[in-house]
C-alpha cells in the first residue's frame, strides 16, 4: 500500500478492487463509530419519525422480509 497522506482519486482508481472495497470498509467503519457527527436533516428525521409511528400503530402492514426477497429474486417488484 502507500501513504494514505498522500493519496490521490487516481490512485485510488488504479488499486486492484479488493484493495477498494476494503478501503470503503475502513471507511465506513471510521464513519459508523461516531453516528452523532453523522447530521440529519430536521425533514429526514420528521420523515422517519413519521414511518416508525405508523409501523408502530400497524405493525403487521406491509411485507415480511421473505416477501420482500422473493420479489427481489424474481423481478416481480418492477411491476409493483
Amino acid at each position: 500500500m502507500f501513504d494514505m497522506n498522500n493519496i490521490s482519486i487516481a490512485d485510488i482508481l488504479e488499486l486492484p478492487v479488493q484493495e477498494r472495497i476494503r478501503l470503503v470498509e475502513l471507511i465506513w467503519d471510521s464513519v459508523a463509530a461516531v453516528p452523532e457527527a453523522v447530521e440529519i436533516s430536521p425533514a429526514l428525521k420528521a420523515e422517519l419519525e413519521a414511518r416508525l409511528a405508523e409501523f408502530e400503530a400497524n405493525p403487521e402492514a406491509g411485507y415480511s422480509w421473505d416477501q420482500v426477497k422473493s420479489s427481489l429474486k424474481d423481478g416481480s417488484w418492477r411491476t409493483a
